[in-house]
């Protein structure tokens, strides 16, 4: 893939403990070769060095707003202007309110003030602070502003507690600083040489993409089958690896529609997103989408059965015991697939033992192009988490991807797809 020779990015530093992933982030963002010059609170220094950050942007980190050795003491406007993003990564509860209210008490908030590059922060705080009637008013308010909001995850906290609040993985802050500059068509900062050659257009970059000019269909996340008014069968289903797929396939240069069950993520950059709620309405929107697409992944996690009969009404808990008749459900991928002139159909298959096996057979008794494969049931991967393993299964190949970040898999499935789609359709 090619990229352009400058894209600039200010990092704030805010004054937490997931700090310590934004060293990684710095290097990351370097081997995509994004230029990083970071800036951090004076209470970020207490939780990581700025001499870590030095050696991996091989800038020197600012901290100080009046630094007497850049630009005669105004830092923060040399800083401003050169950026073509400002990036916020831990951003703490109360850097978010700092910058919500315009607060201008320190080098980082000042340059936010000062700059008209694009701002985009990474929450990271305990899940009280997160939910906090104050933090909520003050994300909402940024968001209005224009500010993206890159995350939080939810999980394992430093705290011991469990749920929404952490920072994304640096990977996925990552991802989401590509799709920006792509939607935002960055490439060049302001503040560089009057003589420097133009940038080359992000959004030529991704027009390169191993999928450019093809329209992928992305199903993902769970369905809810209604048993009354209030209650539901369903299952564990994210949708954390779906979004990861439409968001890597959306990179790759293709137009990705996503149909998503009911899930608490943000809709990936680029992607148009179609909610629905039970297996029939999905199977109802991609059979809509199905001969339109070049490329239909069915990353969903679709109920199997639903109950045959459901109350509009809650039923009341008046016997010792309940008895619910099921029926099936439609089966989306096998339908697509059995489609003439169909798209490249790829499945997912969740197992919880003889994972090739039982891919493998699905793989040919629905008559796809390609499976993905994986053990769930399991402690650290699957459902919920934010890792996987897959085994990738097509006719007469196979490729095993594993365990990784769901957003490093699913770009390297997505590599995988292309190249199995470009040797079946060579044209």
């Amino acid at each position: 893939m090619i990229r352009p020779s400058k894209r600039r990015i200010v990092l704030g530093i805010g004054a937490g403990i997931a700090a310590w992933k934004s060293a990684g982030l710095v290097r990351i963002l370097r081997l995509r070769e994004f230029d990083v010059r970071v800036v951090m609170t004076r209470a970020a220094t207490e939780f990581i060095s700025p001499l870590t950050f030095q050696a991996l942007s091989t800038h020197p980190v600012h901290c100080e707003l009046l630094d007497v050795q850049a630009e005669a003491g105004m830092g923060h406007i040399e800083l401003a202007r050169w950026a073509d993003l400002v990036l916020i990564a831990p951003a703490t509860a109360d850097l978010m309110a700092r910058l919500a209210h315009g607060l201008a008490d320190d080098l980082l908030t000042t340059l936010c003030l000062a700059t008209a590059a694009p701002l985009a922060v990474a929450p990271a705080m305990n899940r009280q602070m997160w939910s906090a009637p104050a933090t909520v008013s003050n994300a909402a308010l940024l968001r209005q502003r224009g500010v993206r909001l890159l995350g939080p995850g939810s999980g394992d906290q430093a705290c011991g507690e469990v749920g929404p609040g952490r920072m994304l993985e640096p990977a996925e802050i990552a991802d989401e600083v590509e799709a920006l500059f792509a939607e935002y068509g960055l490439g060049g900062g302001s503040g560089g040489d009057a003589d420097d050659p133009a940038d080359e257009a992000i959004p030529e970059m991704i027009s390169k993409g191993s999928l450019a000019g093809l329209e992928v269909l992305i199903t993902a996340g769970p369905t809810r089958e209604a048993i009354d008014a209030v209650r539901f069968i369903s299952n564990h289903s994210s949708g954390k690896m779906g979004y990861a797929v439409a968001r890597a396939a959306a990179m790759a240069g293709a137009q990705v529609v996503l149909i998503s069950g009911p899930v608490a993520l943000p809709t990936p950059p680029g992607v148009r997103r179609i909610d629905v709620i039970d297996a029939q309405a999905m199977y109802d929107r991609a059979m809509e989408k199905a001969r339109d697409c070049d490329i239909f992944i069915a990353a969903a996690a679709v109920a199997d059965y639903r109950p045959i009969h459901s109350s509009k009404r809650k039923i009341e808990k008046t016997k010792e015991s309940m008895v619910l008749e099921f029926t099936r459900t439609p089966d989306i991928v096998a339908e697509v697939a059995a489609l003439a002139n169909g798209p490249f159909t790829v499945g997912f298959a969740a197992q919880t033992e003889r994972v090739k096996e039982r891919g493998r057979h699905k793989l040919e008794a629905k008559g796809l192009d390609m499976i993905a494969a994986n053990l769930v049931g399991v402690e650290g991967r699957g459902f919920e988490d934010d890792h996987n393993a897959l085994s990738v299964l097509w006719p007469g190949g196979e490729k095993e991807l594993g365990l990784a970040p769901k957003h490093d898999l699913a770009r390297t499935l997505v590599e995988t797809i292309a190249e199995r789609y470009r040797e079946k359709y060579p044209d």
